[in-house]
């Protein structure tokens, strides 16, 4: 038996082994910001009337929830999944709160107490069994619902099916932009599904908050989650958030006006409240100037002539109330391109970096090649000098000599510095060959009348001469 808290109908699904009269332990950490979760924050407060409460909220599949009364006084907790009274027959349904908190919420949702039904008992294995296989035939059933309606020529379009805990009966949710004659349809489904057909239509944000959905935001649809009550959106909304009148960007996935543009509401017109009227107008010595922008964060306007609007000029709020007030008395103000004080820079530091694409670079790079290459052909002629000197001397003896000068008198300023020799021209291989030969003692020296071959290596040599 599941605890119900990630999904509404899986009843697969189980939070932890251990179940007690407090519910799952691990219902926080369990999808438990699902749409249809409560937080019961009387969880842990004593009751202290001796009365206690036997209301119940459960919930179904999607959206649905109902309240009911624990006759029988069930031990619940949040995530059993009992069997409620339905008509015709009963519903499977997971427990979302108890206590003193479903009374709060049946106020809150103005739900009639005369049609508060009661609860059976617990679920049995035989219920789950149902439950679970009406809920496998759902996404047929919706397939073949659909077939049917776009056979008769309906304008509807069916967006959910919901079997009934016990397979007596269907619920059909269908959106429809006019009125929709059931009496054939009915008729094809009764005798297709063979079950009792309830329809019910539902706006087209119910919809999207039914199917689910990624928004342009990158998060989770809001009417998937959280929210419960749709407020209706007009275009006023965009225009107070001097927004573009753009249907494809505002529009969400219901192809309404998105949900989120009355959460910010409230601020834009506590801001717009301290700005002068949109539709306000200077007068100037050189013409009449009208309102063309606001600015709601920065606190500006922006005003351009009558005759020539091409050009536009920004002033704060303060000023432009100060210059309305000139007019006001009968004065005209100075011409806008007066008026307007030359913008200062502010400088900003990017302390992370983030928009710096010159960071990935080494700086001077250029310099240094440049210095390498100049130094290059000096290091290889001093290499080359070297290879014909005899054998290498110690690393101490040459930071000796190194740090005795020969000349006593070569740091002193009144001096000129010597000339450095002239390095050594690079030679050909065969003649650097040459030299290493004749420098190390130990080698063979070469016969003077023998012939100097060009071929790479030397001629092998005659046995008989």
């Amino acid at each position: 038996m599941s605890c119900g808290c990630k999904t509404s109908g899986d009843s697969a699904h189980s939070c932890g082994p251990k179940k007690t009269a407090n519910g799952c332990e691990s219902v926080d950490t369990c999808g438990n910001s699902y749409k249809l979760s409560v937080f019961d924050w009387l969880s842990n407060v004593n009751n202290p009337s001796s009365n206690r409460c036997d209301l119940v909220e459960v919930r179904f599949k999607n959206d649905r929830k109902s309240f009911y009364k624990n006759v029988n006084n069930i031990p619940l907790h949040i995530g059993s999944v009992v069997t409620v009274e339905s008509s015709p027959g009963h519903d499977v349904g997971v427990v979302s709160l108890t206590g003193e908190l479903v009374k709060i919420q049946i106020k809150k949702k103005k739900f009639p107490e005369e049609s508060i039904l009661k609860i059976y008992r617990q679920a049995n294995q035989k219920d789950l069994e149902v439950w679970q296989e009406a809920r496998k035939k759902e996404d047929g059933v919706k397939l073949e619902a659909r077939k049917i309606a776009h056979r008769i020529g309906l304008e509807m379009k069916v967006t959910d099916v919901e079997y009934q805990g016990d397979s007596s009966k269907i619920t059909f949710y269908y959106t429809a932009d006019n009125r929709v004659d059931f009496r054939q349809l009915i008729k094809e489904y009764a005798g297709a599904f063979r079950t009792k057909i309830d329809m019910k239509q539902i706006g087209f944000r119910q919809e999207a908050a039914k199917v689910g959905g990624i928004g342009s935001c990158g998060r989770e649809l809001c009417c998937s989650t959280w929210l419960t009550d749709f407020r209706s959106v007009n275009t006023n909304v965009a225009r107070y958030q001097q927004l573009s009148i753009n249907p494809q960007k505002l529009a969400g996935q219901c192809g309404k006006l998105k949900c989120c543009l009355n959460y910010e509401l409230d601020s834009y017109l506590d801001a717009l409240s301290h700005f002068p009227s949109s539709s306000t107008t200077l007068d100037t010595e050189k013409g009449r100037a009208f309102c063309i922008k606001i600015d709601v964060f920065k606190k500006k306007m922006w005003f351009a002539y009558v005759d020539s609007s091409m050009a536009w000029y920004d002033f704060d709020i303060d000023l432009v109330k100060k210059l309305i007030a000139k007019n006001k008395r009968g004065e005209k103000i100075l011409p806008l391109e007066d008026l307007k004080q030359p913008d200062i820079p502010v400088q900003t530091i990017d302390l992370i970096q983030e928009n710096n694409m010159d960071r990935f670079e080494k700086k001077n790079r250029g310099n240094n090649n440049r210095n390498r290459n100049q130094n290059r052909p000096n290091n290889a002629g001093q290499a080359q000098g070297q290879q014909g000197q005899g054998p290498k001397k110690n690393r101490s003896e040459r930071t000796e000599r190194s740090e005795k000068p020969e000349n006593p008198n070569a740091n002193s300023g009144n001096q000129p510095r010597p000339q450095q020799k002239a390095q050594p021209k690079p030679q050909p291989k065969a003649q650097t060959e040459k030299t290493d030969t004749s420098s190390n003692p130990e080698t063979k020296q070469p016969n003077p009348n023998k012939k100097n071959f060009k071929k790479k290596y030397p001629p092998k040599k005659d046995k008989n001469a």
